[in-house]
């Protein structure tokens, strides 16, 4: 399976000319860059925070209903009903691609006690970026069509507070994001692509 990835880099007159750290974190960096542009005449100075891709899968029973998670959020302090997601951690020697997809089937395990069924598969669905006037992250978005239980259920890491894995038919999910439900970034993008991809009528 062939999909597109994204990396930050210099490109179409774009130029980093200078970076210094002002704060160092596993999960988080943040740098003031110094940027030449297509489009300014004068070097422009940004404040960046940098993070890991991440991926967000919606799996798909065989019956038609997607799994969401419900977690607790501490930034925003309220507990939310998602689509499973997670950083990608890049390991030597292996190509990014299958990095990726790794990640895709750790979090369907780890979060919702699902694999891929025997007929099942995984659909790219695009990247997108999830603050670009703050961060370079970016969330590669999958479908997994056609999941089971797994005999272990689920197992979350330590840091994670996942109360409880629902099943829900596009129509209620539908409903979710209008009545303001569902408010992550991360679940509303991946439902807006499997609309457009015409995975959900």
């Amino acid at each position: 399976m062939e999909f597109d990835k994204f990396h930050v880099e210099d490109a179409e007159g774009w130029e980093l000319r200078n970076r210094r750290m002002l704060f160092d974190h596993p999960y988080i960096k943040i740098e003031e860059i110094d940027y030449h542009t297509p489009n300014r005449p004068d070097t422009v100075t940004w404040t960046i925070a940098l993070r890991k891709s991440a991926v967000c899968v919606a799996p798909q029973l065989e019956d038609g209903r997607f799994l969401l998670i419900r977690q607790e959020r501490y930034p925003v302090r309220r507990v939310l009903w998602e689509f499973p997601a997670g950083q990608i951690d890049l390991v030597e020697r292996r190509t990014e691609q299958d990095v990726i997809l790794n990640t895709v089937h750790r979090e369907l395990a780890e979060e919702t006690g699902h694999g891929l069924s025997a007929g099942g598969e995984i659909f790219p669905l695009g990247y997108y970026f999830s603050s670009q006037g703050f961060t370079d992250e970016h969330i590669y978005l999958f479908l997994a069509r056609g999941v089971e239980l797994l005999p272990e259920g689920r197992s979350p890491d330590a840091d994670e507070n996942i109360l409880d894995c629902q099943p829900f038919t596009p129509e209620e999910l539908r409903a979710m994001i209008r009545d303001n439900e569902i408010r992550d970034a991360n679940t509303l993008g991946l439902f807006a692509r499997l609309c457009a991809h015409g995975y959900v009528s």
